[in-house]
């Protein structure tokens, strides 16, 4: 072989080794370019579905506000009751019990008379709750701070569960005495 062959020789071998450097060197850019694409596309699927979640618990939020503050509404309009509608649920007791009595006068209207009492003292109940003294009382109780929750807490207590043994005392002369 000859110097121009050898030299020719050592030429095509550094071209062929730069050449395959080369490529080697645009495929790693290449891959290393296409592996940070797929990265940020994946964290970008990955925040989407966490904002997705959390536009989910926004709009669930959301909803429960409402319902609450629907509750809300209703309970400042119930609380709003006054002397006019005591007045009307003593009016109301006051008829149930001539109903009462009118029924005790029948033989057959046991049970008439017994649910129209029930009625009255529910009636009766509810006016007591309305009356201005007791809420002159419980909002003074609410003023002094000892305590007023655990007394408005009491008597919603005793409230509750007057009208659960009224409820009870029913259905038990129901089940013993049948429908009179």
């Amino acid at each position: 072989m000859t110097a121009i062959q050898i030299g020719a020789l050592i030429f095509l071998i550094v071209l062929v080794g730069l050449t395959y450097w080369a490529g080697y060197r645009g495929g790693l850019i290449d891959g290393r370019n296409e592996g940070i694409d797929e990265g940020k596309a994946i964290q970008q699927a990955d925040s989407s579905e966490s904002i997705r979640g959390l536009q989910r618990l926004v709009d669930q939020w959301h909803g429960h506000y409402r319902s609450i503050h629907t509750r809300y509404a209703r309970a400042l309009e119930a609380s709003k009751l006054g002397e006019a509608e005591r007045q009307t649920l003593l009016k109301i007791a006051e008829k149930l019990r001539i109903a009462a009595e009118t029924f005790s006068a029948f033989r057959t209207g046991k049970k008439l008379e017994r649910d129209t009492l029930a009625l009255r003292d529910q009636a009766l109940a509810m006016a007591a709750l309305l009356d201005p003294a007791t809420q002159l009382e419980l909002s003074k109780e609410s003023e002094s701070g000892d305590g007023s929750i655990q007394t408005s807490f009491e008597d919603a207590k005793k409230a509750s569960l007057f009208f659960q043994q009224l409820h009870l005392k029913n259905q038990h002369q129901k089940m013993v005495g049948g429908e009179a």
